[in-house]
């Protein structure tokens, strides 16, 4: 399923539209999408994606906005 949604936001990136340049946010929308799915597969990455797209808003916030890392597990000490 993250292969499909990778494709077609590639096919979305290809089009010419002027909402491309609408994004407040950096990386874009869409290229935030597709590192969330490439990162995260496509049941994490489909809500932080979709929690992106929501604060994506005029007079919302606006700037540099990353896919979250991966937390690492932590070992617990005995």
């Amino acid at each position: 399923m993250k292969h499909l949604m990778i494709m077609l936001i590639n096919i979305y990136q290809k089009l010419p539209l002027s909402m491309h340049n609408a994004c407040r946010f950096t990386p874009t929308c869409s290229n935030y999408a597709k590192e969330a799915y490439t990162k995260y597969g496509f049941f994490y990455g489909s809500y932080l994606t979709i929690r992106r797209l929501f604060r994506c808003r005029p007079f919302g916030k606006f700037g540099y906005d990353p896919v979250p890392e991966k937390e690492k597990k932590r070992k617990k000490k005995k």
